[in-house]
């Protein structure tokens, strides 16, 4: 059974960090493509980040560029999304997921004073 659980969301005041997790199971984690996306309150679903299935590779979208690190550790099955300097408009509930066909249900990010 295939598998993203996602965690490390929470409550963080403008300018704060967080660390967000996922934990994939039941496919071959390791060979994929893997993307962090968001979806802000009232609005559709924003890409955030991507890494290729070696590390070796990651793209961010220009809103979150050097703020956001995305890092994957294929020998855990775990992708990572390193989050700092939040601001208000990160608020969002944040997915892992392959764009294919596997996605996690998300984790809440409110960046709030």
């Amino acid at each position: 059974q295939v598998q993203l659980v996602e965690s490390g969301g929470g409550l963080v005041q403008p300018g704060g960090s967080l660390t967000l997790s996922c934990a994939a199971s039941g496919f071959m984690f390791s060979t994929y493509l893997m993307f962090w996306v968001r979806q802000a309150p009232g609005k559709g679903l924003e890409w955030v980040s991507k890494i290729k299935p070696a590390g070796d590779t990651t793209y961010y979208a220009d809103s979150v560029k050097d703020r956001f690190t995305i890092s994957r550790d294929n020998a855990k099955n775990t992708l990572n999304l390193q989050m700092n300097s939040l601001k208000s408009e990160d608020t969002a509930v944040y997915y892992c997921t392959n764009l294919i066909n596997y996605w996690g249900k998300g984790t809440l990010v409110t960046v709030s004073k």
